[in-house]
């Protein structure tokens, strides 16, 4: 009887995206190196000391571990606004330990640096009274609107997300060029863009009720970022326009007794007819028709269980 035949072992398949391991960047013998001197003489001008240098593992960048005055540090100017409690814990956390190990990251501006990845932890030093604050300083001063997408520490909400991109926006309206399509990697959605001009005006706004609209509409422009930027501002005039004329339909519901947390949900979802749509209309075409159906919202055809029904869109939306 003939043997039987064995099947040989299965090859583990790649995960899609996986990248096969051990194959790209440097080796460890290759990351070191002696720090770059135009980075080093930097710092030192700045009142620094450079530690070491070394040329990061997977493109090679050349980065300096560095002790810097911490008064010649400050957080880029388009960041999130600070979180006081997190400043708060993270004060106390490093002040009960009285150690610090996790450098910033920074880059040159002017005599000094700014830190794009780094505004709790220098926070905490500062109110510590620390003189100085360890630092990887890197040479290429465009890398700070990139490393926000890797600031994972604090997860951003809407309204924070939206206001540090069109902090960014306007800062590299004034020094870059490109497209604003071109820049769709640091601001990530052209909704946050448009929905961080209106949060800029009114710091309550209620940008979640807008944001599956614009994600349907909104794209980018293929224009400089400086002619972009009024082009956005119509569009995210048009917003505020259809938020004004909500809110009134909400004031009129609330008059007649409604009472919901989903009111500007429900408003919102009534008037837009984009969720049924396969193809997308252009902005100002969707964004016209949507104002026309809020204007002319009739307040006495809505039903205590309309709005109850709300709840489940507002999920299925956001």
């Amino acid at each position: 009887m003939p043997a039987k035949k064995t099947a040989a072992p299965r090859k583990p398949r790649k995960k899609k995206g996986h990248t096969e391991a051990k194959s790209k960047g440097l080796s460890a013998g290759e990351c070191a190196a002696t720090a770059d001197a135009s980075l080093a003489d930097k710092i030192t001008a700045a009142g620094g000391a450079v530690l070491c240098g070394y040329r990061e593992p997977l493109g090679g960048t050349p980065v300096v571990l560095a002790a810097l005055p911490i008064d010649k540090v400050a957080p880029t100017p388009f960041q999130r606004d600070l979180s006081d409690a997190h400043a708060k814990r993270l004060t106390a956390t490093i002040g009960k330990i009285a150690r610090y190990f996790d450098p910033i990251v920074t880059v040159p501006s002017g005599d000094g640096f700014w830190t794009p990845n780094g505004r709790h932890r220098l926070e905490a030093m500062t109110r510590l009274g620390a003189k100085t604050i360890i630092a990887l300083v890197l040479p290429d001063p465009e890398i700070q609107y990139k490393i926000l997408a890797l600031n994972v520490e604090k997860a951003h909400n809407l309204r924070e997300k939206a206001l540090e991109v069109i902090r960014m926006y306007r800062a590299m309206a004034e020094d870059i060029e490109g497209l604003e399509s071109a820049h769709a990697f640091e601001f990530e959605e052209p909704a946050f863009a448009t929905l961080g001009l209106c949060y800029e005006k009114n710091g309550r706004f209620s940008g979640g009720a807008y944001n599956p609209i614009l994600k349907r509409v909104d794209g980018w422009f293929e224009a400089p970022l400086k002619k972009a930027l009024p082009m956005r501002e119509k569009r995210a005039a048009k917003i505020e326009k259809l938020d004004a004329r909500v809110t009134e339909v909400i004031q009129a519901l609330q008059a007649k007794g409604f009472k919901s947390p989903y009111l500007r949900a429900f408003v919102v979802a009534r008037v837009n007819p984009l969720r049924f749509m396969k193809v997308m209309p252009p902005f100002d075409e969707a964004l016209d028709d949507i104002q026309k159906r809020a204007d002319r919202f009739k307040v006495e055809n809505v039903k205590q269980e309309d709005i109850a029904a709300t709840a489940g869109v507002a999920a299925e939306e956001g």
